[in-house]
């Protein structure tokens, strides 16, 4: 009896063992993001993005994960040489993305002329992505808060409209970064996630916040709790906080966009 209950156990063994292989891995490894100063504060999203997958995925290190960040200060989606980005070899990663960021400028969603320019330029600019074999994203950003002259109640609401019609045009999956914002501040209004000089560009907290939100919109929800705090510079329970906040949103965003 206990052999044949031995023999059970390594049969199912046998048959479960290369499946935890392959949940140790993933096959997105090529990610470019495109945006400006929002991507490229603290130390850059793509790089706590890359952190975070290659902790999750325990059987790949950083180096398999080639993550790029094509990044101008102040600029709009439209600045960027999308094609000059996407061609393989020209920035460092010789096969083509397997998935592209792009982030517009926080001010496009403001006026009409800019949410048109800005959803024109993600239409097209997804069309280029898919045609070189990548699947493309559009980076919500988030609403100004003060000192910024131009926060105002509500502005999220403009923005999160404006970057689901355009990944509707577009055809592209919406990481919905702005509404995490929005969620932690409804929920805890003093845990800061801008700059308090500025009220525009995210801290830390706030760049992390986005990462995770990234990291499950790519890779799903079910990446489990992360350990990941910037090498100390976060406390666990930020760390716990930011990752149910962006899990959170990540799936009422699904839900809601179905």
């Amino acid at each position: 009896m206990a052999k044949r209950v031995l023999s059970a156990a390594l049969f199912i063994f046998g048959l479960i063992g290369p499946l935890l292989a392959i949940a140790g891995e993933t096959s997105l490894t090529r990610v470019l993001f495109i945006g400006n100063s929002y991507l490229y504060y603290n130390d850059s999203l793509h790089n706590h993005v890359k952190r975070m997958a290659s902790e999750h995925f325990a059987d790949m290190t950083s180096r398999d994960f080639h993550y790029k960040s094509a990044t101008i200060g102040g600029a709009r989606l439209q600045h960027h040489d999308i094609e000059w980005l996407l061609t393989p070899g020209k920035i460092g990663v010789d096969r083509p993305f397997q998935a592209v960021i792009m982030q517009g400028g926080s001010f496009e969603p403001l006026t009409a002329d800019t949410r048109k320019t800005f959803v024109d330029t993600a239409s097209h600019y997804s069309e280029k992505v898919r045609a070189a074999g990548g699947k493309p994203f559009l980076y919500m950003t988030h609403a100004y808060v003060s000192p910024h002259r131009r926060a105002q109640p509500g502005m999220i609401n403009l923005i999160s409209d404006t970057y689901r019609h355009a990944g509707q045009q577009a055809k592209a999956q919406v990481i919905p970064a702005g509404l995490a914002f929005e969620r932690s501040y409804k929920e805890r209004p003093d845990f800061s996630l801008h700059m308090a000089f500025d009220g525009t560009h995210p801290n830390l907290r706030g760049t992390f916040l986005g990462a995770y939100v990234t990291l499950f919109t790519l890779y799903g929800e079910a990446v489990d709790a992360l350990d990941y705090d910037y090498f100390g510079r976060l406390s666990a329970d930020d760390v716990a906080y930011l990752q149910r906040i962006a899990k959170e949103t990540v799936a009422d965003y699904r839900t809601r966009d179905k």
